[in-house]
Order: structure tokens, then sequence, then C-alpha cells
């Protein structure tokens, strides 16, 4: 494992682990979907301007189609299915919920994109991290049946990104960030109905409104070049490895909101960390798959 793909993993874990405490604050004064049109105001100009100045206005204009689908699956579908679910669950059981994406990217390359398919200690790297979410799982959330529905949005909210991941990978030709320009124009379009519906009655608090200014600029236009940076070099499988980082990040993230840190979940920490490093490559065990392959 290469310097650069170990600092794009670190801070792209930050960054985005940071997201489920903002996102967990955001929805204390806003909607899932308003709070969602905030975060995406904030980052479109920073995103079309880094695009434009790369590739010029006429390249977002022919990445229109793919910038819709992707701003579907990547940003409208995911964003409000998280932020929807962390007003049932807390934000370390949602970064749990979340880092369920690599199963899904493995079960969709089997169909879509072959080559992007966990092979030999990669695909026990990916096993092995599940285990530590499943340990971490077992850490039932509060809220009852409310509780197990927020949990379950946030799975669904894994698949439409691990479908998005594969998408991405094979359109990079068009450029990392005219998608991310693209895409999240496109879902800032389709999530404006539904976010003018469900506008508060009052003026939201400072730090709901500081927390959706965060998710804009920190987690969705920074990240979202460093994230298409990241697939472009590594692909979509070494890239969705991130999502592992998350829940490390996300629970240490949660002491601030007094959310509370157990060995079971330390344990399980453990166990996912373990997993990136089988699945990254940057562990290597001797075995005759490692011999197989040498020319």
């Amino acid at each position: 494992m290469s310097r650069r793909y170990a600092f794009f993993l670190f801070v792209l874990g930050a960054i985005w682990g940071s997201s489920y405490l903002f996102i967990k604050v955001g929805v204390r004064d806003l909607s899932p979907a308003a709070l969602i049109e905030v975060r995406l105001l904030c980052a479109i100009p920073l995103l079309v301007v880094f695009a434009v100045r790369r590739y010029g206005w006429a390249a977002l204009w022919r990445a229109r189609r793919q910038g819709l689908v992707l701003g579907v699956m990547n940003a409208a579908v995911p964003f409000t299915l998280i932020a929807w679910g962390e007003t049932h669950v807390d934000s370390g059981v949602a970064a749990v919920a979340n880092s369920s994406v690599p199963i899904f990217v493995a079960i969709l390359a089997v169909w879509f994109v072959p080559s992007e398919r966990s092979t030999g200690w990669r695909l026990v790297g990916v096993a092995l991290g599940l285990v530590g979410v499943a340990v971490l799982a077992g850490v039932h959330p509060a809220g009852g049946w409310l509780g197990a529905a927020g949990t379950g949005a946030i799975v669904l909210a894994s698949i439409s990104y691990a479908a998005a991941n594969l998408y991405a990978g094979r359109r990079m030709f068009v450029g990392g960030p005219v998608l991310a320009a693209t895409s999240m124009v496109s879902a800032f379009v389709v999530l404006l109905p539904l976010a003018l519906a469900t506008l508060p009655d009052a003026v939201p608090g400072w730090k709901s409104l500081g927390s959706a200014v965060m998710l804009g600029v920190a987690g969705t236009a920074i990240a979202q070049i460093l994230s298409y940076r990241m697939i472009r070099l590594y692909g979509s499988s070494r890239s969705v490895l991130v999502a592992y980082m998350l829940p490390a990040f996300a629970l240490l993230y949660g002491l601030f909101l007094s959310e509370p840190l157990s060995w079971q979940k330390l344990v399980g920490l453990a166990t996912i960390l373990g997993g990136v490093a089988l699945g990254s490559g940057a562990l290597r065990l001797p075995g005759r798959t490692a011999m197989a392959q040498t020319p």
C-alpha cells in the first residue's frame, strides 16, 4: 500500500466520519431534505468552480446524463436516507450501518463489473471487515421499530452508494471533478421540491445551520474531489474500503454528543481495521495464492 493511498484512506475517513456528527446535529432543527439542500447549496459553488477551471463549462454540459444518475444514486437518495435514519439512531450506529457499502460493491460487481471483484486475501479482508460490523451491530439502537427502520434506511443508502461507486468507476473518463459538480447540481434539483415542502416553521439554530455548512464544504465538496481522485487511481473496490474507516472516526466524534463507547465497539473497530489492512493489500499473508500470482 502506497503512502498516497494511506493518506487518501485516512483523510477521507476523518472527513466522512465527522459527517455523521454534523448530520445528527443538523436534523435537530432541519428536516432531512432541508438539511441536504443547505449542504448541497454550500458544496455546489466550490465543486463547479473547481471543475470549470480544470475542464471548462462544456465538459459539465456533456456530463449532464452521468451527473443525473450519480446525483440520484450518490447524493439525493443516500444523503436523505442517512439523515432520516439519524433522526432515530445515534451517529455511531449510522456509521456502522453505512460500513456495509463494501459488501454491496462486492455483490454488485459479480454481475456488473467483473474486473472489480474482490478475490483472495482482499475478499477475506472484506469478510473480516463485515465481522467487525456485525460485532458493532450487536449494540442495538434505541427507539424500537423506528430505530430498526432508521438502521435499515442507512443500509439502503449503502446499497445506493455501492451502485454509484461502480457506475462512477466506469465513467472516470469524464473527469472526477466534473462528475462531482454535475451530480451535486442534479441532486439539488431533484431534492428541491421535498426540501421546500418540509421547511421548518422556525428559524433553525446556529448549530444546525453550521453543521449543514460543514457538511457542504468538507463532507461534500472536499470529500467528493478526493473520492473521485481515489477511484480513478485505485479503482472502486479499493476506494470503497474507506467505508470501514468511518465507524472509528464516527464513534470518536460521537463522544462530543455523549454517545457511549463500549468495549464491544472497540473490538469491532479492531476487526474492521484488520479487514482494511487485508482488503487494501497493506497486509499480505504468505500462501499458495500469492505464489500463483507470480509470473
